[in-house]
């Protein structure tokens, strides 16, 4: 069984960089589809970026074009999510999630697997 653990969350100020990792183990990590999400105290969860199966054609919700960027290194089987210029109101448990489908979806019912999550607090 696969699984997936995330790591690199911590407290940072506004304006901020931080990169987040997410180490998979017990599957063939290149034939899975990335994808990152957050969710913050009291509301849904929310797409953040997605990687295909060879790491080309990456994909950003709005809100984080230009500050995020997702890559994966499918040697170390690993995706990371490196942030910069965040926000207090970023601030969330970041999950990392995995899937067999070829294409990227924002929808959290597209993704089979999930890590366990880490948490990110921007603030002053």
């Amino acid at each position: 069984q696969v699984q997936f653990v995330e790591s690199g969350g911590g407290l940072v100020q506004p304006g901020d960089s931080l990169r987040l990792s997410c180490a998979a183990s017990g599957g063939t990590f290149s034939t899975y589809t990335m994808g990152w999400f957050r969710q913050a105290p009291g509301k849904e969860r929310e797409f953040v970026a997605g990687i295909s199966r060879s790491g080309g054609r990456p994909y950003y919700a709005d809100s984080v074009k230009g500050r995020f960027t997702i890559s994966r290194d499918n040697a170390k089987n690993t995706v990371y999510l490196q942030m910069i210029s965040l926000k207090p109101e970023e601030t969330a448990v970041y999950y990392c999630a995995a899937d067999r489908r070829i294409l990227i979806v924002t929808a959290t019912s597209g993704y089979a697997y999930w890590g366990q999550g880490t948490q990110v607090t921007v603030s002053s």
